[in-house]
């Protein structure tokens, strides 16, 4: 999908059992569930080569995130794009509000994602210990360090 000449693809998927298997709970307790039921991400290609998906969640209480202001839905569940769960319920102004805004939304998420990196990999950052444990604790992206290049231990991140 393309949106407003935006020079990249998107998607909106259901993760699949597959998934869930592959990431089992334990030891992926972060990564978002529902039972019985599809769980929707938005995908997009991140600068490191590979695709990351955005769970759609609602009862967002955390500034991690893209939230929605304009559907139904949101005014009552406070929703959006989850970024602490990067790897889910689209409903149509939902859909039409992420694409008027997936330039921003994929930005952000690469922002939140190369915060992650750069703090583990000793580079500059903008938090302190207490901050990066506080805003990256629940998040999913200690799962993914093989893909994102970063050469410690998962044991050494927030749990």
């Amino acid at each position: 999908m393309h949106s407003k000449g935006d020079p990249f693809d998107y998607q909106v998927l259901n993760l699949t059992n597959k998934f869930y298997s592959d990431f089992p709970d334990p030891p992926y307790k972060e990564i978002v569930r529902k039972n019985g039921r599809p769980y929707n991400c938005l995908l997009v290609q991140s600068h490191y080569g590979y695709f990351i998906c955005i769970p759609y969640r609602s009862h967002i209480n955390h500034k991690y995130a893209f939230k929605f202001k304009d559907s139904i839905r949101s005014k009552r569940t406070n929703s959006g794009l989850d970024y602490s769960k990067i790897e889910a319920i689209v409903d149509k102004d939902e859909f039409n509000e992420t694409r008027d805004n997936i330039e921003y939304i994929k930005n952000d998420a690469q922002r939140y994602i190369d915060n992650y990196v750069n703090y583990l990999m000793g580079k500059t950052t903008k938090y302190d210990k207490k901050e990066f444990e506080r805003v990256y604790r629940y998040s999913t992206l200690k799962y993914f360090h093989n893909e994102l290049e970063i050469a410690i231990s998962n044991k050494d991140v927030a749990n």
